[in-house]
């Protein structure tokens, strides 16, 4: 026997989360950028919506908008009371196997930024396998990752992790025009962004349901 878990996916948030309706699922994943500056205030604003939401599990990975986390990580962590913080972590929830991580390429001077090639290679080493979901802020490169120019801003390693592990679902943020879904030798890629490139929050969650066994 299997059962349906809806995954409901919200990236890049940037403070503008009350404009947002959020549709009901089983886990609520979203992959970073919630602030725009990565203020204690907004932190601790964005946490007290997430407690008005009533999905039964809630995960929140930081993006590069979201300093706070990289500089100061005990405080940051400590505002997030209503969500579950992963950082280069796994968990295993309602039969799935989620891992999340908040590291791109270097973005201007913005938090959680390595140089591409070795730096994040090593940071994508530690991805598990046989994993369901992963969550990256950042997109991998070629996939839903171009920015208002056609220019490819995902990362190369990245992409390469993940023909390695092979997750069921990648889920991310980051590069607000490349908003979407698609599936891609066998792996199903969603960038929710809900901000557009003018930080607009005009894109909707989107909504992702995966068969777990049991």
């Amino acid at each position: 026997m299997s059962h349906t878990i809806k995954i409901v996916a919200l990236s890049d948030t940037h403070s503008r989360h009350r404009q947002i309706s959020v549709p009901e699922g089983d886990i609520l994943i979203h992959a970073g950028d919630a602030t725009m500056s990565g203020a204690a205030t907004e932190i601790a604003a964005f946490d007290h919506w997430l407690g008005t939401l009533p999905h039964p599990v809630k995960l929140f990975c930081a993006g590069n908008h979201d300093v706070l986390f990289e500089r100061a990580p005990v405080f940051a962590r400590s505002l997030i009371t209503n969500a579950t913080y992963l950082q280069d972590e796994m968990i295993e929830v309602a039969g799935l196997r989620i891992y999340a991580s908040p590291w791109q390429p270097r973005f201007f001077d913005w938090a959680f930024n390595l140089e591409r090639g070795a730096p994040l290679r090593e940071k994508w080493d530690l991805i598990p396998s046989a994993l369901d979901v992963l969550v990256t802020h950042g997109p991998a490169f070629g996939l839903l990752d171009r920015n208002d120019r056609g220019e490819h801003c995902g990362c190369e390693e990245l992409r390469a992790a993940i023909e390695r592990v092979r997750p069921r679902v990648h889920i991310c943020g980051h590069i607000h025009e490349g908003y979407g879904r698609m599936e891609y030798e066998g792996v199903r890629y969603v960038n929710a962004s809900n901000c557009d490139e003018r930080y607009r929050p005009v894109n909707p969650p989107l909504v992702i349901e995966l068969e777990v066994a049991g």
